[in-house]
C-alpha cells in the first residue's frame, strides 16, 4: 500500500480472548486514531436484510435466528463450536464479505495511522492487511479469569474460543511490538500512550 500522508499506515491490534485489546483500541480511538473493529463488521455483514444472514438462516435453519429475525449469536456459536466443518463454511460465507467491509472502513482514516483491530488477526491472515502489528498479551490464566469476569459464559466456552484462537506463540511470531497487559487498565492506557507516541514518528509502520 503506498503511504501519502492523507492516507493513514495500517496498526494491526491483536490479542487473545480477555487480553485486554478492547481497552487498549478504546485509548487509540481516545487518542484521536481512526479505529476499525473485525468484530464490529462481522456484525454489520450479518444485520437483518443482509443476504448473510438470509444464508446462514438457511443453512443453519431458523434456530440460530431470534423472534424478531436478527441472528442469535449464542446459538450460532454454539452450533460452530462443536461442529468444525459448520465452522469453515461460515467462514468461507463470511470472511470475503468482512474482508470487504474492513476495507472499506480503513479506506476512511484520515489519522496519522489507523488501527485495525481482530482477535483472529493471525488466524485469518488479517495481519497482511497492516503495515505493523500490535500484540496485547497476558498470561492465559488471566484471560481466562477476567473472560469469565465479563461474559455470562463456562469456563468449558471459554477454552474453546481459546483452542479455535492462534498459540500465544503463534501471535507472538507475528508481533512488531508486544504490550504485556497483566496489570491494570491504568497501567494498560499509559503503555497504549507511550507506543502511540512512537507510532507518530513512524512512517508507513517503520522506523
Amino acid at each position: 500500500m503506498t503511504t501519502a500522508s492523507s492516507t493513514p499506515w495500517i496498526l494491526g491490534l491483536t490479542g487473545g480472548i480477555g487480553s485486554g485489546k478492547s481497552a487498549a483500541a478504546e485509548r487509540f480511538a481516545e487518542l484521536g486514531m481512526h479505529v476499525v473493529d473485525a468484530d464490529q463488521a462481522a456484525r454489520w455483514v450479518v444485520e437483518p436484510g443482509r443476504p448473510a444472514l438470509a444464508e446462514i438462516a438457511r443453512h443453519c435453519g431458523a434456530g440460530v435466528l431470534q423472534a424478531d429475525g436478527s441472528l442469535d449469536r449464542a446459538a450460532l456459536r454454539q452450533l460452530i463450536f462443536k461442529d468444525a466443518e459448520q465452522r469453515r463454511w461460515l467462514e468461507g460465507l463470511l470472511h470475503p464479505l468482512i474482508a470487504t467491509e474492513i476495507a472499506e472502513a480503513l479506506a476512511k482514516g484520515t489519522s496519522p495511522y489507523a488501527v485495525f483491530v481482530s482477535p483472529l488477526m493471525v488466524e485469518s491472515g488479517q495481519y497482511r492487511l497492516a503495515q505493523r502489528l500490535l500484540v496485547i498479551d497476558a498470561p492465559q490464566a488471566l484471560q481466562i479469569e477476567r473472560t469469565l469476569r465479563r461474559d455470562n459464559t463456562s469456563l468449558e466456552q471459554v477454552q474453546a474460543i481459546l483452542k479455535a484462537q492462534a498459540t500465544r506463540e503463534e501471535r507472538l511470531r507475528h508481533a512488531d511490538d508486544v504490550l504485556v497487559n497483566d496489570s491494570d487498565l491504568a497501567t494498560l492506557r499509559a503503555e497504549v500512550e507511550r507506543l502511540h507516541d512512537f507510532y507518530l514518528t513512524l512512517t508507513g509502520g517503520q522506523s
